[in-house]
């Protein structure tokens, strides 16, 4: 049983199927679970990304569970914090994704991108490269340091 409160991201795509595919190949994401209805709308899936759980399912109207393609974007970003962000971006864009704003070094000591996943989910996958305090971040966000 998870810890309360916690607080678990479910994302609606329109293919649950290819999204736990795609999460899988360019995130490393694990299965944990998988819920379909009779027609085969899948309700609920979970999927383990090595601490955080993402769950996902597909648009459902009457339930109010929209899709990013129906709504002209998404206004969520999602935060994932990784080791090896230069190999997950590579995967994240093998598998269909792709760049909005491209890898790189900030300024506040991360190394990080965001990226459009092919189900119109935005994330940033990012590394800590730096460990900085906030004064230190302010600093060079400011200029004066």
């Amino acid at each position: 049983m998870p810890p309360i409160p916690s607080l678990t991201p479910r994302l609606i795509v329109a293919d649950a199927d290819a999204a736990i595919g795609f999460y899988q190949s360019a995130l490393g994401a694990r299965l944990v679970e998988r819920y379909a209805d009779g027609s085969g709308t899948v309700v609920h899936a979970a999927l383990d990304l090595g601490g955080p759980i993402l769950a996902l399912a597909e648009p459902d109207p009457e339930g109010h569970n929209r899709a990013p393609g129906s709504l002209g974007g998404t206004p969520v970003i999602l935060n994932l914090l990784v080791e090896d962000v230069d190999a997950m971006v590579a995967a994240f864009l093998a598998q269909g994704g792709e760049a909005v704003i491209p890898l790189a070094d900030r300024f506040y000591g991360h190394r990080e991108g965001r990226f459009r996943d092919p189900f119109g989910h935005l994330w940033i996958l990012s590394a800590i490269v730096e460990a900085l305090t906030p004064a230190e971040i302010e600093a060079r966000m400011t200029g004066s340091g």
